[in-house]
């Protein structure tokens, strides 16, 4: 199994950039997996199709309106992910561009099955490199999400 975790967001914009810094504090624990793909996916771009479509299984983190409290979190697993990109399109920055790459693997034929979305809720979008308090707070929970998700995906594939 290869699972890509993908990290999306600016890190120029305090809140905006959470699921890179997610990805660094994972680094540490799965940046020497072989099985497993950190990349920083910035502010999206259609270059991320390849590393999608070549992928077993996929994880996105990023900034999204879930209408909760900053700081809290929601793991959409498989549908429900697809649900929240398709029916929550002005949800983040960034959603036309997640909606458009589902779009182009599903038309490859290889949108994962393994898929899932851990979306944090920001508190301040605004000049800043570092998350606020609350969505600081969130990235080490998320980051054991992401683990217990590998692991369990280690042992389906």
């Amino acid at each position: 199994m290869k699972c890509l975790v993908l990290g999306i967001g600016n890190t120029l914009l305090t809140d905006e950039g959470v699921g890179i810094h997610v990805l660094q504090a994972l680094d540490a624990e799965w940046g020497h997996a072989s099985d497993v793909i950190l990349l920083d996916g910035g502010t999206l771009s259609f270059t991320l199709a390849g590393p999608i479509e070549d992928a077993d299984a996929l994880i996105v983190v990023d900034a999204a309106n879930i209408q909760s409290r900053p700081g809290e979190w929601a793991l959409l697993k498989g549908d429900a992910m697809d649900a929240f990109l398709m029916g929550n399109r002005k949800s983040t920055v960034h959603e036309v561009g997640l909606t458009d790459l589902r779009a182009i693997a599903i038309l490859a034929g290889h949108w994962p099955d393994q898929r899932a979305m851990l979306a944090i809720q920001p508190d301040v979008v605004d000049w800043g490199e570092m998350p606020t308090p609350a969505v600081a707070a969130a990235i080490p929970p998320v980051c054991a999400a992401i683990g217990k998700l590998i692991q369990e995906w280690r042992h389906v594939a």
